[in-house]
Protein backbone atom coordinates (compact mmCIF):
# COMPACT_ATOMS: atom_id res chain seq x y z
CA UNK A 1 0.00 0.00 0.00
CA UNK A 2 1.37 3.02 -0.81
CA UNK A 3 0.12 6.76 0.59
CA UNK A 4 0.58 9.71 -1.70
CA UNK A 5 -0.10 13.60 0.14
CA UNK A 6 -0.72 15.66 -3.18
CA UNK A 7 -0.31 19.69 -3.32
CA UNK A 8 -3.78 21.29 -2.37
CA UNK A 9 -4.31 22.21 -5.93
CA UNK A 10 -3.89 19.01 -7.16
CA UNK A 11 -5.95 17.33 -5.00
CA UNK A 12 -9.09 19.89 -5.42
CA UNK A 13 -8.66 18.99 -8.70
CA UNK A 14 -8.84 15.28 -8.63
CA UNK A 15 -11.42 15.44 -6.18
CA UNK A 16 -13.63 17.34 -8.68
CA UNK A 17 -13.10 15.06 -11.58
CA UNK A 18 -13.55 11.98 -9.47
CA UNK A 19 -16.93 13.90 -8.14
CA UNK A 20 -17.95 14.43 -11.53
CA UNK A 21 -17.44 11.30 -13.02
CA UNK A 22 -18.24 9.36 -9.84
CA UNK A 23 -15.19 7.40 -10.31
CA UNK A 24 -12.61 6.98 -7.01
CA UNK A 25 -9.44 9.28 -6.71
CA UNK A 26 -7.57 6.31 -6.33
CA UNK A 27 -8.81 5.23 -10.13
CA UNK A 28 -7.33 8.43 -11.90
CA UNK A 29 -4.12 8.12 -9.41
CA UNK A 30 -3.57 4.46 -10.99
CA UNK A 31 -3.96 5.37 -14.85
CA UNK A 32 -1.96 8.33 -14.19
CA UNK A 33 0.91 6.22 -12.91
CA UNK A 34 0.28 3.49 -15.49
CA UNK A 35 0.84 5.73 -18.23
CA UNK A 36 3.75 7.59 -16.54
CA UNK A 37 5.73 3.89 -15.87
CA UNK A 38 4.92 2.90 -19.65
CA UNK A 39 6.55 5.75 -21.16
CA UNK A 40 9.39 5.81 -18.65
CA UNK A 41 10.20 2.30 -18.73
CA UNK A 42 10.36 1.94 -21.93
CA UNK A 43 12.76 4.64 -21.77
CA UNK A 44 15.08 3.45 -19.51
CA UNK A 45 15.50 0.38 -21.17
CA UNK A 46 16.03 1.89 -24.51
CA UNK A 47 18.82 4.13 -22.58
CA UNK A 48 20.27 0.75 -20.94
CA UNK A 49 20.62 -1.14 -23.75
CA UNK A 50 22.16 1.40 -25.48
CA UNK A 51 25.00 1.74 -22.86
CA UNK A 52 25.38 -2.04 -22.72
CA UNK A 53 26.10 -1.86 -26.62
CA UNK A 54 27.90 1.02 -26.15
CA UNK A 55 29.76 -1.14 -23.53
CA UNK A 56 30.43 -4.11 -25.80
CA UNK A 57 31.33 -2.20 -28.37
CA UNK A 58 28.91 -3.00 -30.78
CA UNK A 59 26.22 -0.25 -31.20
CA UNK A 60 25.77 0.59 -34.93
CA UNK A 61 25.83 4.37 -35.94
CA UNK A 62 24.68 5.60 -39.11
CA UNK A 63 25.94 8.53 -40.95
CA UNK A 64 23.03 11.14 -42.07
CA UNK A 65 24.14 9.83 -46.20
CA UNK A 66 23.07 6.56 -45.04
CA UNK A 67 20.13 7.54 -43.10
CA UNK A 68 18.89 9.38 -46.44
CA UNK A 69 19.80 6.88 -48.30
CA UNK A 70 17.93 4.16 -46.47
CA UNK A 71 14.88 5.97 -45.73
CA UNK A 72 15.03 7.41 -49.78
CA UNK A 73 15.15 10.87 -48.65
CA UNK A 74 17.23 13.83 -50.25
Amino acid sequence: MLGVRLPKDLDNRLSALALQTKRPKSFYVKEALAQYLDKHESTYQAIAEYEEQKRKGTLKTYTLEEIKQRHSLD
